[in-house]
């Protein structure tokens, strides 16, 4: 589980494509020693599996993943090349303070930027995602886009737009996203479970 709370930015240095599936290479600044095998990581939203770790020439820690092909299909993950870059968040631990909302790393499917306007340093961005995310969209309520725990705030339709502010344009991607980009987006956990009991 995560809580959306991005702790560093990671820079795709390598990738093996084999078939449908793709080995990735990302290097950041968590220590290496305290990244196991095994652990698991928010790479800009998916939730993605450590499977070697070691330094790179200019001292940064890199740990390898590997995406299947589905992962690939449903996430921006496809589109990875070398230099993009990635929000990345480990795992929480019992204890961790909970500063956005549950995240589980598993993504719903993606959304494109259709616009952006930056005022008095925040910006807002707007999206629009398939019908049958729209659904489980709400004003207020909590969404995941490329790992990040951000506020809707307001919807119409299967539009929807949030306000990211100066810190979070800062330490994350999101300073860097532009008209025609697409991001990861995992709904709430809770409007998940509270729809398929409805249709049940």
């Amino acid at each position: 589980m995560f809580s959306g709370i991005v702790t560093e930015i990671g820079e795709i240095v390598a990738v093996e494509r084999e078939s449908a599936a793709a080995r990735f290479a990302i290097a950041c600044r968590f220590p290496a020693d305290e990244i196991a095998l095994g652990a698991s990581i928010a790479c800009a939203g998916p939730c993605l599996t450590v499977t070697e770790v070691a330094y790179s020439a200019d001292g940064r820690t890199v740990f390898s993943v590997d995406a299947s092909a589905e992962t690939l299909k449903r996430t921006t993950l496809g589109a990875w090349e070398r230099g993009t870059r990635v929000n990345l968040e480990r795992s929480l631990k019992l204890g961790d303070e909970l500063g956005g909302h549950l995240v589980t790393g598993h993504i719903d499917g993606m959304a494109e930027v259709t616009g952006r306007r930056d005022e008095a340093g925040s910006s807002r961005f707007d999206l629009t995602v398939s019908p049958g995310l729209a659904r489980f969209i709400a004003e207020k309520g909590s969404i995941a886009l490329d790992g990040t725990s951000l506020t809707v705030n307001g919807v119409s339709g299967a539009a929807f737009w949030v306000t990211v502010i100066p810190h979070t344009l800062e330490v994350t991607t999101w300073g860097a996203r532009r008209t025609g980009d697409r991001v990861n987006l995992e709904v709430d956990l809770l409007a998940r479970y509270v729809a398929r009991l409805a249709e049940a």
